[in-house]
């Protein structure tokens, strides 16, 4: 884990891969919770009969929002950012979605620090995130993740 305390250290990781996170695994029981916390209950995602039948990758696959949502979990195991008044997730720019997720996959995070920007007091943060899948070359995703950072 990198700790950064201030702009100055932040800075000095810009272009550079600051680290991964540990492998998650994203089981059915998660896919399920998601399910019933966003009202997305399609079938591919909650059905494991059919998707094993019907659907095209034998199996369940995860929410893509729900991948997504893992972003501030793994990302805390990567960078522990200090001395912060607020942390503000700002957006999510130019992410593209590679390959599903299946039920019991493992996961893990990649972050690249892209740029890092004094706006008046308010440091930006811009990471490039890349969820990889264990065992697969393509990614699940890539994007650039905007985070706002408010230093004491």
């Amino acid at each position: 884990m990198v700790i950064i305390n201030n702009f100055e250290e932040y800075k000095s990781h810009e272009g550079k891969i600051l680290g991964v996170s540990d492998w998650h695994t994203i089981d059915q029981a998660q896919i399920n919770k998601f399910a019933d916390a966003t009202l997305d209950h399609q079938w591919i995602h909650v059905d494991k009969e059919k998707a094993e039948k019907d659907g095209p990758f034998n199996s369940t696959i995860a929410h893509g929002y729900l991948t997504l949502s893992l972003i501030p979990y793994l990302w805390k195991q990567i960078a522990d950012v200090r001395n912060v008044k607020m942390e503000i997730n700002y957006g999510i720019e130019n992410l593209r979605f590679g390959q599903p997720v299946l039920v019991d996959n493992q996961v893990q995070l990649e972050a690249k620090i892209k740029s890092i920007t004094n706006l008046r007091g308010v440091v930006k943060a811009v990471i490039v995130a890349t969820l990889h899948i264990q065992d697969q070359k393509k990614p699940a995703y890539v994007g650039d993740v905007v985070f706002l950072y408010h230093f004491n």
